[in-house]
């Protein structure tokens, strides 16, 4: 096998010149799959990790029929004291759990005693949401001495637009006007803790509020738990959580739903568009490898038909000839592959000694692509298994051939 590979590569470089473009048409190819698909996962598990650890959690649970009605924030698909019970148990006995965090969110008037507007509540128990959510505080553009108490009773976190908007400054007393489930209307006076980037963009109105106060405006003796957010200790462990859970709470009095951050995200159809894009690249990467060795390797056997002749009246069988051009053609895409592995890699590594900065919503993020290890392993197997192939015909028909026939070839 080692002569066949001398042997191979010798035969190679007897046209050098068509085997450095071949070889560098191919090498692009795979910087193209490396490059993109670096890049690309990068994006995708960071705007993943922003959704999941700055408003979702990676997972959700509701009271049967509250997300279909979601856009009304309604307040009588809720739950009880005893159902959250139930649920909280559930969430305590699976161990992939780190940590969960009950809701209240309800649509309010926010005034400052000149202008109104409208306002999405989200009331939390501060330290119980900062475990949920890690990456909530980056969220906080203020700056806050106690990280660990960034609400408290009686205060509020107001989105940047609203800030802006309504002229308000942090420190500020406003007054909250919301209409509790039976229809009366309240009212309570917060001050301003923080401004907060919102993940949803210019036209987002999310604020933050403690639970006892979203108690006291909505006249509720008991929290009434709108939904409860989960975080794993492990992303790719969310598939299996959520089975488990769905199944636990199908055997409850109750009806109640869990959702994973892909069914209440609109990013979601973002992260399929990505897998998408980076499977057409890998089609593209198939055909370059597949033309070209296609093409060298057939232009090979046409040049080399009086040496194969040759070679075949000395007693050489026909498989080996098989073999020889076959080893030729994986040696040709090997070496075009280490090559386009070597340079993408290293255009990645150039890339993470910059920083790639975009907006995403209101929220600056910076692109740091990871070396994309499932991507490269997969890369040099399409490589490897299409460069075979490839030589395939030309190597069968070389293994063919007539020793006379061959060698009156002119």
């Amino acid at each position: 096998m080692i002569n066949l590979i001398k042997i191979a590569v010798r035969n190679l470089f007897r046209y050098k010149r068509r085997t450095i473009l071949t070889s560098s048409l191919i090498a692009f190819g795979v910087v193209l799959v490396i490059v993109f698909g670096g890049l690309a996962i990068s994006f995708k598990t960071q705007m993943i990790g922003m959704i999941t650890n700055t408003n979702l959690g990676d997972l959700q649970i509701h009271k049967k029929g509250y997300v279909e009605s979601i856009d009304n924030l309604p307040l009588n698909i809720s739950l009880s004291d005893s159902e959250y019970a139930d649920v909280e148990r559930a969430l305590n006995a699976v161990p992939e759990i780190a940590a969960f965090s009950p809701r209240i969110k309800f649509g309010a008037m926010i005034s400052n005693y000149v202008q109104t507007s409208n306002i999405r509540l989200t009331a939390i128990y501060p330290d119980l949401e900062s475990n949920t959510l890690p990456d909530l505080i980056k969220r906080i553009k203020s700056d806050i001495k106690d990280k660990k108490n960034y609400l408290r009773q009686g205060e509020i976190l107001v989105p940047e637009n609203l800030m802006k908007g309504l002229s308000l400054k942090v420190g500020d007393e406003i007054v909250l006007i919301a209409t509790n489930k039976d229809g009366s209307v309240n009212g309570i006076p917060v001050r301003i803790a923080a401004m907060m980037e919102n993940v949803l963009g210019p036209s987002g109105k999310d604020g933050y509020i403690h639970i006892a106060d979203a108690m006291t405006l909505l006249r509720m003796e008991k929290p009434e738990i709108i939904e409860v957010a989960i975080k794993l200790k492990q992303f790719d462990q969310l598939g299996k959580v959520y089975e488990n859970l769905k199944k636990t709470l199908s055997q409850q009095p109750t009806q109640k739903e869990i959702h994973t951050w892909e069914q209440l995200s609109p990013f979601a159809s973002i992260a399929r568009i990505v897998d998408l894009l980076i499977l057409v690249v890998k089609f593209i990467l198939i055909s370059i490898v597949l033309v070209s060795v296609l093409n060298i390797m057939t232009m090979s056997v046409y040049e080399r038909i009086s040496e194969i002749g040759t070679i075949a009246a000395i007693g050489t069988r026909p498989s080996r000839i098989l073999t020889m051009f076959l080893v030729e053609g994986f040696t040709m895409g090997l070496l075009s592959n280490i090559i386009g592995i070597l340079v993408g890699v290293g255009i990645l590594l150039l890339m993470n000694t910059t920083s790639i900065n975009f907006v995403f919503g209101q929220m600056n993020v910076a692109l740091a692509p990871d070396i994309p290890t499932r991507e490269i392993l997969l890369t040099t197997l399409i490589v490897m298994l299409v460069s075979v192939f490839a030589s395939l015909q030309p190597a069968y028909k070389a293994s063919r051939m007539e020793p006379v026939d061959a060698l009156g070839h002119v």
